[in-house]
């Protein structure tokens, strides 16, 4: 596959992973939207269920949808090195578009909501103990266990055109999806799992730019760690992969 199409798959794919995962929390946050209140757990499955939906789409690319699987990828000899620039400039953008799409779905509800201050985190993650070191900490174990769930699960291997064909071979992207839950549900309550560079920085700098009334700040001093952290935990799964006799 050209760099040229993964790329856009990349960037169609992202996009519809974030519109439906900044969707589920804009539905819980907003007041005056149907799914108000609905909890922790509609957004671990929303952003589950976003996630298969974005990967089956973006499947002619390999369904990477972040960096840091991307970089895992890489490490391990699964992808070349050439492409990373564009799945990850594919996965920027199309995170950034689906933030907006997202505010575009919610525009009533973000123009009604009536503590416009706290929307940021329909876009991008926060701690609930603002402690940047351990709140690495846990953005590198999550994203840890996601990329390893990649690389070590059954069927994980690179096509002959080198694009990976990564996931449990009788799940596929469904697999990925009850990872993705499952990280949220025990791993996500520090930080909000970030999990992948993109889906957290694309969308802050939408946050940051979008006409939201009366907004709060996007938090920069904190969005290091929803970058570095999944890196790290990418990297450390793939280090892990090659160390390993598979």
């Amino acid at each position: 596959m050209s760099n040229g199409s993964i790329f856009v798959w990349e960037a169609l794919g992202t996009a519809i992973l974030i519109l439906l995962g900044a969707g589920v929390v804009a539905n819980v946050v907003l007041k005056k939207s149907a799914g108000n209140n609905g909890g922790w757990l509609l957004i671990n499955f929303g952003w589950g269920l976003a996630v298969f939906a974005g990967a089956s789409v973006a499947a002619p690319s390999g369904a990477h949808l972040n960096p840091a699987v991307t970089l895992g990828l890489a490490v391990a000899d699964k992808v070349e090195w050439g492409a990373v620039p564009f799945y990850v400039a594919g996965q920027m953008l199309g995170a950034f578009l689906g933030a907006v799409l997202a505010w575009l779905t919610y525009k009533v509800q973000f123009d009604t909501h009536d503590d416009p201050r706290n929307t940021r985190g329909i876009f991008c993650t926060a701690p609930t103990v603002l402690a940047p070191g351990w709140n690495l900490v846990t953005e590198i174990i999550g994203t840890f266990v996601l990329v390893a769930w990649v690389l070590l699960s059954p069927g994980a291997k690179a096509a002959q055109d080198g694009v990976p064909q990564f996931g449990n071979s009788a799940l596929g992207y469904a697999g990925v999806a009850f990872v993705v839950i499952a990280i949220g549900a025990s791993l996500g309550g520090p930080t909000g799992y970030a999990i992948n560079p993109a889906r957290d920085l694309a969308p802050r700098i939408a946050y940051a730019i979008l006409p939201i009334r009366d907004k709060g700040s996007a938090e920069w001093g904190y969005s290091w760690v929803p970058v570095i952290g999944p890196l790290v935990g990418g990297l450390l799964a793939a280090l892990l992969y090659l160390a390993l006799p598979v």
